[in-house]
């Protein structure tokens, strides 16, 4: 288990010119095939637990018989931890981290360099692979010259809320730079992760390894993983299914069906519907359910048998926000799933419409208890710019009208390689961090209220803290007992009387947030 698998798959097709994705398989289930019919046959046991030594002969047809029949619980024990290198960050975004059953501890472009060389370079040659490389270094001297540029504002906003006698104080303003100016390197960019999958998430990798958007990396890297599964251990061969054409997927036979879906017109006239819709916000709030205070209000008395003459409905709905009433809420450790009295908070649930960057989406992705419907990227990108500005390159007109001129280079680059022959699929990998994209994302309460501790922390992700922002600032509107409960990790410990205040230690962000309402809150940096 310690070493790569073989060459990235067992066909002929095409190979990226960059570094090869690199997948080696760290950690596994002892015995994971036959844990799995272990577990099955444990359903049916009269005399108790069936063991994996006790599995012995003739027991495949079983496991085939099971795995038909879509008993897959089964194949949910045992997991699978490896460790990918040289994948792109539009892979990552697009099918990695595009459901919710994994778990992965990526390299963080806020926080660690991008290397000049780090970027998938897929098959490409001639005229086509220069633009391409062109295009790759100019962003990265970009990237570079952004990044000194930033550093002036930067540390003026810092040296606002700390004393340059602060500890680290050059690096972490080195490090604010770094996370505004990665805008503008390419959704290329290589990352290196842990990730963790359970056999039957792998099983579906493989089995839609070429689905929209990165099918040649999916089936690449999908193709690498399923290798070291069956090295490990072959019995998995005998459920394996075959990756299904992508012409077989629904999204692909409507594109087939609808080619007019396809015109750069079309896609315009969704981009400004869309934009329109969204009233000037990050995040609209675009559906909820009628009664939510009043059924998460009779839930709680559900849970504790009380008659709402004991227990009005402002009360009951305090007893599990409050954190002064429900002290679990200022935990470090999230017991919210946990708590009979916290899973009331399951009814409520919110929809909203919202655009990010790519890179600030990437983030958001990662709430995977608050799902979002993420686009076919190709069917949203045209040839104009479309991207967004962080709120310190805004603040100074010289840096924010070198961003646009990046910006435009990167969509004029993507116009040209398209117009060279290059599919869309490698075209794309080409465009900017800072590329918008759009979706609807919703969430129950109880997920919500987590995600939101998270992200309105004022060291959350500038993009997703104003997302979240708007999200608790509609929700007060509409459910003003929720919603006055949808705050920051600081204020929710406050409120529970928990010291320290700020969870973060020495990343405190400087800003004392718990003594600010939400409609104060404020953030350049």
């Amino acid at each position: 288990m310690g070493t790569p698998t073989k060459t990235a798959t067992e066909t002929n097709e095409e190979r990226f010119l960059s570094s090869e994705p690199e997948v080696i398989l760290e950690k596994a289930f002892l015995n994971p095939f036959k844990n799995f019919v272990a577990t099955a046959k444990t359903c049916y046991s009269s005399r108790g637990i069936v063991r994996d030594e006790e599995i012995s002969g003739g027991y495949v047809p079983l496991a085939q018989s099971i795995y038909q029949a879509g008993h897959h619980t089964t194949l949910q024990h045992a997991h699978f931890q490896f460790t990918l290198s040289n994948v792109s960050r539009q892979f990552i975004w697009s099918f990695l981290h595009a459901h919710p059953y994994y778990n992965s501890e990526q390299v963080s472009q806020r926080y660690v360099m991008v290397k000049p060389e780090s970027f998938a370079v897929p098959p490409l040659s001639g005229a086509a692979q220069d633009l391409y490389m062109e295009g790759i270094r100019q962003q990265m001297t970009a990237y570079q010259r952004l990044n000194e540029m930033l550093l002036p504002l930067v540390d003026a906003e810092y040296a606002r809320i700390f004393p340059r006698k602060r500890r680290n104080f050059n690096r972490d303003v080195k490090k604010k730079s770094q996370e505004i100016a990665r805008y503008v390197v390419p959704i290329a960019a290589f990352a290196y992760l842990y990730h963790t999958v359970s056999a039957v998430t792998l099983l579906r990798y493989y089995r839609l390894c070429q689905q929209y958007d990165t099918p040649l990396e999916q089936r690449i890297v999908a193709g690498k993983m399923v290798r070291a599964l069956v090295d490990f251990d072959p019995e998995y061969k005998t459920i394996l299914q075959s990756p299904l054409p992508i012409e077989a997927t629904p999204e692909h036979e409507f594109f087939e069906s609808h080619p007019e879906s396809k015109s750069p017109q079309m896609t315009e006239t969704f981009l400004s519907e869309f934009d329109t819709s969204l009233e000037g916000r990050v995040s609209r709030l675009v559906d909820y359910k009628v009664n939510q205070e009043a059924v998460l209000a009779q839930s709680v008395r559900e849970i504790l048998g009380v008659p709402r003459a004991a227990l009005d409905d402002n009360t009951a709905i305090r007893l599990v926000l409050d954190p002064g009433k429900n002290k679990l809420l200022g935990e470090s450790l999230n017991l919210t799933t946990i708590t009979k009295l916290s899973r009331a908070l399951f009814h409520p649930s919110y929809t909203f419409r919202k655009k990010l960057s790519h890179t600030a989406d990437s983030q958001d992705q990662r709430h995977r208890m608050t799902p979002g419907s993420r686009p076919i990227l190709s069917a949203q990108v045209t040839d104009r710019p479309d991207y967004i500005t962080p709120e310190l390159i805004k603040s100074d007109p010289k840096i924010e009208g070198y961003y646009k001129e990046i910006m435009a280079q990167s969509w004029d680059r993507f116009s040209r390689l398209k117009g060279l022959g290059v599919p869309v699929e490698y075209a794309l990998y080409l465009l900017p961090n800072a590329l918008s994209i759009r979706f609807t994302e919703s969430a129950d309460l109880l997920n919500l209220h987590h995600k939101h501790a998270m992200r309105l922390c004022y060291n959350a992700q500038e993009e997703i803290w104003r997302a979240s922002l708007d999200e608790a600032l509609q929700i007060k509107e509409i459910n003003p007992l929720i919603g006055g409960y949808l705050l920051p990790p600081c204020t929710l410990r406050d409120m529970a009387r928990l010291r320290p205040v700020c969870p973060e230690g020495e990343r405190y962000c400087g800003v004392k947030v718990w003594k600010i309402s939400p409609p104060e809150y404020t953030r350049l940096i």
